[in-house]
């Protein structure tokens, strides 16, 4: 794709083939089909691609059967990476290799340290303000780790008391104008600026990939056809195996914007 104009770079990891051992909190636990999880994997790689992301791989972590939400070991915030310390112990382990490949593409780095949990699923950048879930994965400590490795970027951080959601972004997602998008009422919403409601609860999340640009769960039927009268660009990518694991679309990768990366 010569002369191609990239955004930036999207984190991804592949499927573990233990994936059906995922976590499951929330919801009652349905099998899952790694082959078909590992196809809608492809798919949704290409899709970002096409929106004008280069993607790069961390190394597999076939151990992790959560692996591949990479979203949850890391948040990134202008040129600073910062190794989360996830909530759940067993997946702990995810971050290692996460760590390698941020360090490869020349980011600073910095961790939440214990006693602090956070994922990278509670974490919900809006510009200069970020929102960040308390709940079962996220705790005070770690928020206010966060807080304070934030703050030299100009970052100010909201905090959110959870409800039934597994994560922030489970239950709120913001498109490319700030807007929020969710269920308010999973979350402590009077913390948050008014939430256009989702008609459907896999229309709670959306990835913004720059211009108009929306990604979507093709489940979320009635929440494609509301963004597209809206004049939003909606690509819509089959998850359903993921969903199965109470994941959405935000939670396999992690997009670090071009501009970012230069000032490293």
């Amino acid at each position: 794709m010569d002369g191609y104009t990239y955004h930036g770079v999207a984190l991804m990891r592949r499927p573990s083939p233990r994936l059906a051992e995922g976590i499951v909190t929330h919801i009652p636990r349905t099998p899952v089909d790694p082959v078909l999880a590992a196809r809608q994997y492809t798919i949704y790689q290409e899709t970002v691609a096409s929106a004008g992301w280069r993607v790069h791989e961390v190394d597999p972590a076939p151990e992790h059967p959560d692996s591949v939400f990479v979203e949850d070991p890391l948040v990134v915030c202008e040129d600073l990476a910062v190794l989360t310390r996830p909530g759940a112990e067993t997946r702990r382990g995810e971050v290692e290799g996460v760590e390698e490949a941020v360090r490869a593409l020349g980011l600073r780095v910095a961790r939440i340290e214990a006693p602090g949990t956070l994922d990278g699923g509670d974490v919900l950048q809006v510009g200069d303000t970020v929102y960040t879930g308390v709940g079962a994965r996220t705790n005070e400590e770690g928020v206010e780790q966060l807080e304070q490795l934030l703050a030299p970027l100009g970052r100010k951080v909201h905090r959110v008391a959870l409800g039934r959601a597994l994560h922030l972004k489970s239950a709120v997602t913001a498109l490319p104008d700030g807007s929020l998008v969710g269920l308010p009422e999973l979350v402590d919403s009077p913390s948050l600026p008014p939430i256009r409601r989702a008609p459907e609860e896999s229309g709670a999340h959306v990835l913004p990939l720059g211009g108009r640009d929306v990604l979507v769960s093709a489940a979320a039927h009635e929440t494609i056809r509301g963004l597209t009268a809206d004049h939003w660009r909606v690509l819509p990518v089959d998850i359903s195996e993921f969903e199965r694991l109470e994941a959405c679309v935000t939670c396999l990768s992690v997009l670090i914007p071009d501009g970012a990366r230069s000032r490293a």
